[in-house]
């Protein structure tokens, strides 16, 4: 387990802002000595330490997937399964995997195959709900394309959510890059979709709890 890079200022601007309340606190104490008020104010500012920390965790995984494993590049709920016609890059039929991250998540995003990254691209726009129908195409966004040694490509999008305000990716296009490795996080809750070839197996069905570089969406054919 380690804290990810994003948060190091936000933990540390948490700390600084929790050591002035928890100093706050004790003067109070000592004003009207209310043990019991005392303590809950300790427990709710050591929960909300607890919170920021967990947000920006990073567990230890193995990668352990096959050739023409698709895995899942986010821990989340399964929101959506569905044929789409994708219109930015491939201007085809695909199938649809749309995976919700709640704020309780992990927020790292992980390459769900290997290959060289032909498309990367950042999209300003709105801030609707994550789950929301018109989100993967008007809220703001990255869409990244993976180029398959078969010759396959998978479109993935980091989607930003009603709270989440900032997207950060980290691959450029030309790069080669493996299965599992992080390619970007998302601030609060959001969405990942992956779009994938109409003929690949689904593994994963809507409303499946996920996890990312651990559950297989699917298999490239």
């Amino acid at each position: 387990m380690k804290i990810h890079r994003e948060g190091y200022s936000i933990i540390a601007t948490a700390l600084i802002i929790i050591a002035g309340l928890a100093l706050a606190n004790y003067y109070l104490y000592t004003v009207i000595e209310i043990t019991w008020l005392f303590w809950l104010m300790n427990a709710v500012l050591f929960v909300f330490l607890v919170l920021v920390l967990q947000f920006f965790r990073v567990p230890n995984i193995q990668v352990n997937a096959d050739t023409d494993t698709v895995l899942c590049p986010a821990d989340g709920k399964v929101v959506a399964i569905e044929k789409v016609v994708e219109s930015e890059y491939f201007q085809d039929e695909r199938i649809q995997v749309s995976v919700f991250m709640s704020p309780l998540n992990v927020h790292a995003n992980f390459n769900p195959i290997a290959g060289i990254v032909k498309y990367a691209k950042y999209h300003a726009g709105l801030f609707l709900v994550a789950w929301h129908p018109k989100s993967s195409t008007e809220n703001e966004r990255t869409t990244i394309v993976i180029e398959h040694a078969n010759g396959q490509e998978v479109l993935f999008r980091q989607i930003a959510g009603a709270v989440a305000r900032r997207i950060c990716y980290y691959v450029e296009e030309g790069q080669t890059v493996k299965v599992g490795e992080e390619f970007g996080f998302i601030k609060f809750g959001s969405r990942v979709d992956i779009l994938l070839p109409v003929s690949t197996q689904i593994d994963v069905k809507i409303g499946d709890v996920v996890k990312g570089r651990i559950t297989k969406l699917g298999s490239l054919k």
